[in-house]
């Protein structure tokens, strides 16, 4: 199965996770995290598989995150609130998001691409 490498092209992080995907050879199918952001049942999907826990999908680093004030309501949302939130602007997601449709990643940390990737 293609990957799909959901990615915000300003983006450092995901520039770098593209570059190592690409000096490997490793196919994908680029979607625009902000203009085509995952739906909520596919956010949701992503969540279920990655086997991480759902605040780990937020850019907490991100100004959208800092303006609606999320540090705390992640804290004692519940995950279907969670998803809501996440769903609702891909400002909001933790990126790169790399998943063959079974596995996936989020972030980009070299170690972690090669152990799942390669």
């Amino acid at each position: 199965m293609a990957l799909t490498f959901y990615w915000y092209p300003k983006c450092g992080t995901c520039r770098n996770a593209k570059k190592w995907l690409d000096e490997h050879g490793i196919s994908y199918e680029a979607v625009h995290i902000v203009e085509q952001p995952p739906s909520r049942d596919e956010l949701k999907d992503l969540y279920e598989k990655s086997g991480l826990e759902l605040k780990k999908f937020f850019n907490v680093s991100g100004q959208k995150y800092r303006e609606l004030g999320l540090k705390d309501k992640v804290k004692t949302a519940s995950e279907e609130e969670l998803l809501d939130i996440l769903a609702s602007d891909g400002m909001l997601l933790k990126r790169p998001i790399l998943t063959d449709g079974k596995k996936v990643t989020v972030g980009f940390k070299e170690e972690d691409y090669k152990e799942m990737w390669l």
